[in-house]
């Protein structure tokens, strides 16, 4: 058997050689040809590459948010248009004069002292998420307790549903009210992810709370004081909806725990 030839092909001399040397060589040609992958995170809808510091487009079905290039976050900037996806806005306000009542935040039954809440048009109702260990969960929101807020409070009715989040902290030590912003829906989510990953023991720990705490700095410094009352102060009332809604999302509810006081 001609072992050099390739093991009694009946080629010429060297001819097994060469022949098992070219695929190597044009394969190594192909790969030194071949594009780089793209570095970093890419648009989920149309694959190019994008930012660390992009825009979301929210799925008002399921609620999740989709990472975007400016063209495709663009397509869903209509709040009119009848379309599965919507483009969060980048709108931050205060509210000066928020208003929670003797026991309100209690009544809300949230177990922390912190939630965001936003209108799902596909639910037809307000929902509520509080942050923990397991990421966000969402509550129980009675209906009638979060009636009572927006009575309070109309200019709370400038939220757009599904985009946009009211984030309240509830009073605590050193913090006799409570305060309440209205941010894109998607950095409450960052919020919560920055929470999670910081989260020690049973009420969070010092650097979530310190966390916490450079959060509200920085969007305080982003936000511009809403309208005491807006035009749209009656569709205050319309942003409750429907029945109240039980606990589920990313982790059942955990009374009593307690964190951000």
């Amino acid at each position: 058997m001609n072992v050099e030839n390739g093991g009694g092909t009946g080629r010429g001399a060297g001819t097994g050689r060469a022949n098992g040397a070219l695929p190597v060589a044009l394969l190594r040609r192909i790969s030194a040809n071949r594009p780089a992958p793209a570095a970093g995170e890419c648009c989920e809808m149309c694959g190019e590459p994008i930012p660390d510091a992009h825009q979301h487009v929210v799925d008002l079905e399921s609620h999740a948010m989709m990472c975007t290039c400016r063209p495709c976050y663009l397509l869903f900037t209509d709040a009119t248009a009848h379309m599965r996806y919507r483009s969060v806005p980048d709108r931050y306000l205060s509210f000066p004069d928020f208003d929670l009542g003797p026991g309100q935040w209690d009544e809300l039954e949230i177990p922390v002292g912190l939630a965001f809440f936003f209108r799902s048009s596909r639910l037809g109702r307000t929902v509520a998420f509080y942050p923990g260990p397991a990421g966000a969960t969402e509550s129980e929101l009675p209906l009638a307790a979060w009636d009572g807020v927006l009575a309070r409070n109309p200019a709370l009715g400038l939220a757009a549903p599904d985009t946009e989040a009211l984030l309240i902290r509830g009073p605590g030590p050193g913090r006799a009210a409570a305060d309440c912003h209205l941010v894109p829906v998607d950095a409450c989510y960052e919020l919560v992810g920055r929470l999670r990953r910081l989260w020690r023991g049973f009420d969070g720990g010092q650097e979530a709370r310190d966390e916490l705490t450079a959060f509200f700095d920085r969007i305080g410094r982003r936000s511009v004081p809403a309208p005491a009352n807006p035009a749209g102060e009656a569709s205050a009332s319309a942003a409750s909806g429907g029945a109240a809604s039980s606990s589920r999302a990313s982790g059942s509810r955990a009374p009593g725990t307690g964190g951000f006081r």
